[in-house]
């Protein structure tokens, strides 16, 4: 688990407009604000990277000389399937669209078409997701689409575990390289105690798991009632 960097980007509630100090020896530094910054560009688009195929792209996959297998629009399954005529269901969550083309021309190849020539495009991409993970009923990998709260990325998870603890939802993030960790309770939130904060795609959001919540362990321990999120930075 990576050591945290107690002296930057320490943000608990009711900080005055300038820096304070928490604990004695160890005390960490105190700055205003409850937010997380907010990725840029460049965060939440890597260059440089093949796509690769996710849940709910659509792609337009073409068989050239074969008309009745030409420009057939197809849709990812949550799963990250498609289906493909004469080449059957195809496990196309992970492949580029390079791959999935191989993975057609294979399955045609010389049963129904002696020399296949197939290009795979995407028509229409979800390549922006967050990570809900830890006490939730679905976890996995969700699309952004438009403005995505915490409280409903939980929800896309299909909710928090039964026995879910609540007050430990951590919400991981890169922004221009540095990456920074927050501490929030959903239960205070629910309440109004304060704002439920937006979420971006690539963040990684773990509700109710002790490893991600030992992060906070020293910070907690010197101010054990937070009515605000917490927010660290982390060394890379």
């Amino acid at each position: 688990m990576k050591r945290l960097v107690l002296a930057l980007c320490v943000m608990v509630a009711g900080c005055a407009n300038g820096q304070s100090r928490i604990g004695g020896s160890d005390a960490v530094n105190a700055v205003p604000g409850i937010e997380l910054p907010a990725p840029d560009r460049t965060d939440l688009v890597g260059g440089g990277r093949p796509y690769l195929i996710g849940p709910f792209d659509k792609l337009t996959i073409n068989v050239f000389g074969v008309e009745e297998l030409t420009a057939q629009e197809v849709q990812v399954d949550a799963s990250g399937r498609v289906s493909f005529p004469l080449a059957g269901v195809i496990e196309a969550g992970g492949q580029t669209p390079n791959e999935v083309a191989s993975i057609i021309r294979e399955r045609l190849r010389g049963q129904y078409i002696r020399n296949p020539q197939v290009t795979v495009n995407l028509r229409e991409t979800v390549s922006q997701v967050i990570t809900v993970d830890g006490q939730v009923r679905e976890p996995g990998l969700y699309p952004v689409i438009g403005r995505m709260t915490l409280m409903r990325a939980v929800a896309t998870a299909k909710g928090a575990g039964e026995f879910a603890k609540l007050e430990d939802v951590v919400v991981f993030r890169t922004v221009r390289g540095q990456k920074y960790a927050a501490l929030y309770n959903l239960k205070a939130i629910r309440r109004g105690g304060y704002a439920d904060p937006e979420v971006f795609a690539n963040d990684v959001v773990v509700v109710g798991d002790s490893p991600a919540r030992r992060l906070f362990r020293d910070l907690v321990s010197v101010a054990p009632l937070l009515t605000a999120p917490l927010i660290i930075a982390l060394q890379n």
